[in-house]
């Protein structure tokens, strides 16, 4: 037997609280990009590196490219690889001049 005391039943909409709300859902972590994602600027750390030894214009410049183009698709690394990439040319090109200068 049920008194008339007894809290109500079921999915009664009067017997809800209206000030009960539900909490909001957790905050989502930041999004971090993995290795995958920035290709662009791997490519152009790896045109920086051999920059320095071999051909130093024409990796320099692709190393360049490359990290501006992983720089606007959002890629943290894009920024350093295309400084990288001109120190890169730039220290390529003067020891190359130096090497050159040694020999002759």
């Amino acid at each position: 037997m049920t008194s008339s005391q007894d809290p109500p039943q079921g999915d009664d909409p009067d017997a809800r609280d209206d000030h009960w709300t539900q909490p909001s859902p957790l905050p989502r972590p930041p999004y971090r990009q993995q290795a995958s994602d920035q290709v662009l600027s791997i490519v152009g750390l790896a045109c920086a590196v051999v920059a320095v030894l071999f051909s130093p214009v024409l990796f320099g410049l692709a190393g360049i490219v490359l990290g501006i183009a992983g720089h606007t698709r959002d890629q943290p690394l894009g920024k350093w690889a295309a400084v990288s990439a001109g120190v890169g040319m730039i220290i390529g090109t003067v020891l190359s001049a130096v090497v050159e200068a040694m020999v002759s």
